[in-house]
């Protein structure tokens, strides 16, 4: 059992009996009410999506899974292809099984791929992707001591808010939970 904080994009939990993939998370804290978590979820044997507000204290119950170590290799337009790392062989996924995931699959990422009963139902990305900038604005002069953000595209198409320092063609890691910026990195 996790605590509904503890949920990401791609996670496969047990809601009301039947399994769902989590497609995107959001934890708000409005004012001085109670914290809650909204989830956007896919049940995976009707395919339906909705959302529903967990309570921050919420408990959820994870499916367990068969899990495999991926490398991910590209995507077609309509399929996302993974490959083994033990054995060589390849799976496909759609972006219907794969969420907002797909916003952080960058050639070469190693992730988990979960199988239900023999077939891949979500993708466990890690806590944090590196990616680089090919979109930003120009810092501004100064701004480094403000806490003010810009939007920067990454190499995937996903829009970040950045510090004013970083700049185009820079490395950053980004959360896969949340999509914020974590810190510039060197490569």
């Amino acid at each position: 059992m996790l605590q509904s904080t503890q949920l990401r994009p791609g996670m496969v939990i047990i809601f009301n009996g039947e399994l769902h993939t989590v497609f995107s998370m959001t934890h708000r804290t409005p004012g001085n009410l109670r914290g809650f978590v909204q989830a956007k979820m896919r049940n995976l044997r009707s395919g339906t999506m909705f959302e529903h507000r967990f309570s921050s204290e919420d408990r959820i119950e994870r499916a367990v899974l068969e899990e495999l170590e991926m490398e991910y290799m590209y995507d077609d337009g309509e399929y996302y292809y993974f490959m083994n790392t033990e054995n060589f062989e390849q799976t496909h996924l759609t972006k219907e099984t794969l969420g907002d995931g797909v916003d952080y699959l960058i050639p070469n990422l190693k992730v988990n791929v979960e199988y239900y009963e023999g077939k891949p139902v979500s993708v466990e990305l890690p806590p944090g992707v590196v990616m680089k900038v090919v979109e930003v604005e120009p810092g501004i002069k100064g701004g480094s001591v403000s806490n003010v953000g810009k939007p920067a595209k990454m190499e995937t198409g996903l829009i970040v808010s950045v510090p004013q320092f970083v700049n185009e063609g820079d490395s950053i890691r980004v959360s896969t939970s949340d999509g914020s910026y974590q810190e510039r990195v060197t490569v």
